[in-house]
């Protein structure tokens, strides 16, 4: 049994050789390896007749260890790790029983059958061991197999995920571009509505300018025929009056031309710039308009206006042309609610709108209160979904309070809170921050 390392050494390199037979490694280990299976025969020629079976089993042991230990070392065989160290039993079973052989001969003896068995044993443990890594190496190939295959799934359901994200995003910017022609819709949607209350407004002081014009031209002609009397003293009067004409001429142009700026103000794209901003001034301009444009709508209606506005509240910095849109879309929907309970209740029923500010510790708080039907408490929390609206087909975008909600929470940083009991009326509290 003298042999066994040298045969093992020899099939250890037919083995990894037939391994390696369609790969690109066995370019590079074909003749070292067609070498490492030529020298344990070559070996064992030459010491079988100059040494004994023990000196054989040494120097076998040994050349078996030095030739795994070189594999090992190869990175090109790490995958052959197992069946490398299948044969380190042998080694030592080998390497062992020489040593013993040569050096207590008589124990040898005695106990021969039990190393020549270890030694069978450790050679067959390499059959098993190579049997289990065959096993092995075909239970890593189907792994790889499905790993390949899992990754042209995977690689298939990334293009596909791509794609439909690439096809999300240009959703993305279509709904980006209606939503801004929708935004822009309601936008002219109010200028409708202001559009009455402004042509009601604007008549009030061009009707002041006119008749103070013509007064102050007959004040003029009679200035004219006093001055040729010489009664400058007459004169003096009525020049005084004339003045104070054009004070008041003065006063309600002034008038008109804050109601067209406002207008236009409300039509143009918002710019997001913030400025001081006097907010009870844009709350009693609009406050106005939206009741004088319902009242162009149905000349019957009638309402009761109260402005309780804060005189000492401070500039704020705000969006107006925003903050405008918000004013005018509460008040709006004030005056139609107080609107629709009139038709429902009947003559009994006195409409009040009411509009309030102050400040309140770091923030300015607008109150919007109308005595109308009021909300159902089981659409409170749906009004300011985006086209969520109260209104019958055709009267209402469902966008308002929406973007109420945008301007005053997102863009900013305030609040706007409900406070309603059905059939009795609803407060809109907006708040927002001093600074």
């Amino acid at each position: 049994m003298h042999f066994f390392s040298f045969l093992a050494a020899f099939l250890l390199a037919l083995r990894i050789s037939r391994a390696i037979k369609f790969t690109a490694l066995h370019q590079k280990w074909r003749m070292i390896l067609r070498i490492s299976a030529g020298v344990p025969i070559l070996l064992f020629i030459i010491f079988n007749e100059r040494l004994s079976d023990d000196g054989v089993l040494i120097v076998a042991g040994i050349y078996l260890l030095l030739f795994i230990e070189y594999l090992k070392k190869q990175e090109d065989f790490k995958s052959f790790t197992v069946l490398l160290n299948a044969h380190y039993p042998l080694v030592a079973a080998g390497i062992i029983s020489g040593i013993v052989g040569v050096t207590f001969d008589s124990f040898y003896e005695k106990w021969e059958s039990f190393f020549v068995c270890a030694q069978l044993a450790a050679f067959s443990w390499i059959f098993l061991r190579l049997s289990t890594s065959k096993k092995q190496q075909q239970e890593l190939r189907r792994i790889n197999e499905r790993k390949d295959e899992l990754e042209a799934m995977v690689a298939a359901r990334t293009a596909e995920i791509t794609q439909q994200k690439n096809e999300l995003q240009e959703t993305v910017k279509e709904l980006q571009a209606t939503q801004a022609q929708l935004i822009q819709q309601e936008k002219l949607a109010s200028l409708g509505e202001l559009t009455a209350g402004i042509a009601h407004e604007i008549q009030n002081p061009l009707n002041f300018v006119n008749n103070f014009s013509e007064v102050s031209m007959e004040l003029i002609e009679e200035m004219e025929e006093e001055m040729a009397k010489g009664d400058m003293e007459e004169a003096n009067a009525i020049a005084a009056d004339i003045k104070q004409n054009l004070e008041k001429i003065r006063h309600h142009g002034k008038r008109a031309d804050g109601i067209v700026k406002g207008m236009l103000q409300h039509s143009r794209a918002s710019s997001n710039i913030k400025e001081p901003t006097n907010l009870n001034t844009i709350a009693d301009e609009y406050f106005r308009l939206a009741y004088h444009g319902l009242r162009a709508k149905d000349k019957s209606f009638n309402a009761e206006l109260v402005a309780n506005l804060d005189p000492n509240l401070p500039l704020i910095n705000i969006v107006p042309q925003d903050v405008g849109r918000v004013l005018l879309n509460m008040f709006t929907n004030a005056f139609y609610a107080v609107h629709q309970k009139q038709k429902t209740v009947g003559g009994d029923f006195k409409p009040r709108v009411e509009v309030s500010t102050k400040v309140i510790g770091k923030e300015v708080e607008v109150i919007v209160r109308d005595n109308g039907s009021g909300i159902p408490d089981a659409i409170k929390d749906k009004i300011m979904q985006p086209f969520f609206t109260t209104k019958p087909a055709g009267e209402g975008t469902g966008l308002g309070l929406s973007l109420s909600y945008d301007i005053i929470v997102k863009a900013h940083k305030g609040h706007i809170n409900i406070e309603s009991k059905e059939g009795e009326g609803t407060a809109f509290i907006i708040t927002l921050p001093l600074s």
